[in-house]
């Protein structure tokens, strides 16, 4: 065989390669402004983008959209995503992680919804809190018998109260999903929403970029 031949085939052989790694890259895509018939998206970390129904930016092509939900169609898949929400198409769909994405409020705080054994709750995340905290009321709400964990006295800034500690069996916020995380459920009407603690950010990556936050699920 030439030499100019082999070396023909050679190149021919590592352009095939980077092709398909290039192909089989993922896209990612974060649900940033939800609007009646547009949504601001931002793709692989780019800058937010609005698009109306039908518009396409980066191979990513909105379908559908309204306050509550866009759906998408990415890499010829079609995705539903919340407010803050993302979802990476493309590679090994048994590799792909699950991650959200928040934004700070106001107060620098990010605050979102989530799911806590099917019902909808507002949370708060926290750092400072050793397990995910919720009253009482929030836990009836999500059908958690918490009288039936072991009770202990907890100092607040109401002052000493009495709270229980359970296992919330199904957490879900956007599309990652906790299964049995450690809890504290408090008599009476505080915090008035759930505390996001340790116990269930331990099991998430956390990754800050200005007033972003990206929790991605680690187990």
């Amino acid at each position: 065989m030439k030499l100019s031949d082999f070396l023909s085939k050679t190149i021919l052989f590592l352009l095939c390669i980077l092709t398909t790694h290039i192909c089989i890259a993922d896209t990612k895509v974060n649900v940033v402004g939800l609007f009646t018939n547009k949504a601001i998206i931002m793709v692989n970390g780019g800058k937010p983008k609005t698009l109306s129904i039908g518009q396409t930016s980066e191979g990513v092509k909105l379908l559908a959209a309204d306050s509550k939900t866009a759906t998408l169609q990415i890499e010829g898949k079609t995705k539903q995503l919340e407010m803050g929400q993302a979802a990476s198409v493309g590679g090994d769909a048994s590799n792909a992680t699950s991650s959200v994405t928040l934004y700070a409020n106001a107060q620098g705080h990010f605050v979102s919804d989530c799911l806590i054994n099917g019902a909808s709750l507002k949370f708060l995340l926290d750092t400072g809190a050793t397990t995910v905290a919720l009253n009482s009321g929030d836990a009836k709400f999500a059908n958690i018998d918490y009288k039936r964990g072991e009770p202990v006295q907890l100092g607040t800034a109401n002052g000493v109260v009495t709270a229980y500690r359970v296992t919330i069996a199904n957490l879900k916020i956007g599309g990652i999903t906790l299964s049995q995380v450690e809890a504290s459920v408090l008599e009476g009407g505080s915090p008035s929403i759930v505390l996001l603690g340790m116990s269930a950010l331990n099991r998430l990556e956390m990754k800050r970029q200005d007033i972003a936050l990206t929790l991605t699920k680690k187990y």
